[in-house]
């Protein structure tokens, strides 16, 4: 080693920071190549009693000079922090792995009990997923309570490695009477996908006692979001996730909401820039109004969020009174939506916890949605138009026998059986609900009200039979209510579901998938007018369906008249005091 570069080592030794057990190498850039470059360093290390956290951060290690540094933490039996990031810049990746595996065995060695290991932005891929494997079975790594991978390049198979060994870990630590229990996992900038995102999933769910979990940037979509959502279910604990930058769409987030359905110390919650919509917003807003009681920040920012579906959001923080932080930037609300949320929050005094809306993409380009639109209908009619004839020869056998019996007369027959009743459902009329009667009641036994799609369709059927023919409105009416009386009197996830759909089929909220958006007629909207009347129809409920009403729409031209009852009848539910 050249007499300058020994001056310049034992200058950077000087600013070696030592106390409390830790012993810091940190950011001293410091390139050491072969075992002669650390010998200092290798000499601070065997000279330090109690030595419990290592750092070796910023600076670049060769395979000689981290067998030199092993060889030295042989002997350290009490380390428990092992802080490295940063430490192979510039080197091969062949060499890692021989590096990773000379440290680790020498922790092993020295029966050192883990309760940090820091490996971030090394770059090692796979192949150095391998050279950590056997630390992480190991007794060494029972212990540990944080495990920091992020920006390793580790792809599917890294991610795939390292589930196994997690797994393996938690496996060895029961049959060694002391059970792991990982509290902190950050990977994020590895390349998981689905594939590895599943694989760790098994074992997050395994694992049971995280805290926080920081996956952002890698590439996972509903899939690999959906098995992880699975996984945070078994993780009680949980007060940090961390998704930014994966895609969720609507799928995903429905699965994540599912989970944050039986977590209650969930306090930071970042789906940012994870495409979760507006439908995806709004069942959000449901866990946030039915749970998540310390939630401090909410980061649901470059979402395609729609102003309507982030209004929704934050009236359901209002009585959120550990709230900090909600970020609904870069999303697709205009300038008049930025005001009304600004507006929002500030009336419910909240307007200092909003995140600044500079990036916001501008409201969404109607154009575009409709072509997507007419393509969906386009792809559903041949469907609907052979099922509709099936029905209606179905209705003709019923009008010649009733239970196998020819009637004498013209008599409506009595429907009763489940068979009869979801005939009804998939094509109503009015002579048949008036040919119901008392039987109207049982039609709920035949609707899944966990499909928010059947719901709301058996809904605006019913509803389109509206007339105002005193019979005729009464029969309807009381239908849709016992419809709505059970949609509503489950979870307020299910609820916000059923009317988001709602509104997906209304034409009033772009959705995903094929969902057949309908001709709606005016009684379908005063039936929803009669309906937030009453006492099953909460307040938060008229203020989502508000949102959205309140805005003009085309699909609402053909029922002005209808439409300005409706919103009439909303504004009074919104203010109503409770």
């Amino acid at each position: 080693m050249a007499s300058d570069d020994i001056a310049q080592l034992a200058d950077a030794l000087a600013k070696t920071h030592v106390g409390d057990g830790e012993l810091s190498y940190k950011g001293l850039g410091l390139k050491l190549d072969d075992a002669e470059s650390v010998e200092e360093l290798v000499r601070e290390i065997e000279q330090y009693q109690g030595l419990r956290a290592l750092r070796l951060e910023g600076n670049t290690f060769g395979v000689e000079a981290a067998r030199a540094i092993a060889k030295a933490l042989e002997s350290k039996d009490l380390l428990q922090r092992c802080y490295w990031s940063d430490m192979f810049t510039a080197r091969l990746r062949s060499e890692i792995p021989t590096a990773l595996r000379s440290l680790g065995s020498a922790l092993m060695s020295a029966g050192a009990r883990l309760t940090e290991l820091d490996l971030s932005d090394n770059a090692f891929g796979p192949d150095g997923v391998k050279g950590i494997e056997q630390l992480l079975k190991s007794p060494s790594c029972h212990t540990l309570r944080e495990l920091r991978l992020n920006n390793c390049g580790m792809g599917i198979g890294g991610g795939k490695i390292l589930a196994e060994a997690l797994i393996d870990c938690h496996r060895q630590s029961l049959a060694h009477g002391a059970q792991f229990k990982l509290r902190v996992f950050i990977a994020g900038r590895n390349r998981l996908e689905n594939e590895g995102a599943s694989a760790l999933a098994k074992a997050f769910q395994l694992i049971g006692s995280l805290e926080e979990v920081h996956m952002p940037q890698n590439g996972i979509n509903h899939k690999g979001v959906m098995a992880l959502a699975s996984a945070m279910r078994h993780n009680p604990e949980l007060c940090v996730l961390n998704f930014n930058d994966n895609t969720f769409t609507k799928r995903g987030t429905l699965a994540m909401v599912q989970a944050l359905r039986h977590l209650r110390h969930v306090q930071v919650i970042n789906f940012g820039d994870c495409l979760v919509r507006s439908e995806g917003a709004i069942a959000l807003a449901a866990v946030l109004r039915e749970g998540l009681p310390i939630l401090r920040e909410l980061n649901l920012s470059f979402g395609e969020i729609t102003e309507a579906a982030a209004l929704v959001v934050a009236q359901a923080v209002m009585d959120k009174t550990h709230m900090e932080n909600v970020d609904l930037n870069g999303n697709c609300l205009g300038e008049e939506g930025c005001e009304a949320l600004r507006e929002t929050m500030e009336n419910m005094d909240k307007g200092d916890m909003l995140a600044s809306l500079s990036d916001d993409e501008g409201e969404p380009d109607e154009d575009d949605d409709k072509e997507e639109e007419e393509e969906d209908d386009d792809e559903e009619d041949d469907e609907e138009v052979s099922d509709d004839s099936n029905e209606d020869n179905e209705d003709d056998e019923e009008i010649v026998k009733e239970n196998g019996v020819s009637r004498k007369d013209n008599s409506p027959p009595k429907l009763h059986s489940p068979a009869e009743l979801t005939s009804f459902l998939s094509c109503p009329s009015v002579e048949e609900l008036l040919r119901l009667g008392e039987a109207r009641t049982n039609l709920m036994q035949q609707i899944d009200v966990s499909d928010p799609h059947e719901a709301a369709d058996v809904l605006l059927k019913i509803a389109s039979l509206y007339c105002e023919e005193p019979e005729t409105k009464t029969a309807v009416l009381e239908t849709i209510d016992d419809v709505l009386k059970k949609l509503f009197g489950g979870s307020t996830i299910q609820s916000y579901c059923f009317l988001s759909t709602l509104l997906v089929m209304m034409g009033l909220l772009k959705g995903e998938g094929k969902i057949k958006k309908v001709s709606l007629v005016p009684g379908q909207l005063l039936c929803l007018e009669h309906a937030v009347q009453q006492h099953y129809f909460s307040q938060h409920h008229a203020l989502l369906l508000n949102n959205f009403m309140s805005k003009n729409s085309d699909a609402l031209k053909s029922c002005s008249a209808a439409r300005e009852k409706l919103c009439s009848a909303l504004e009074k539910r919104c203010h109503d005091q409770y």
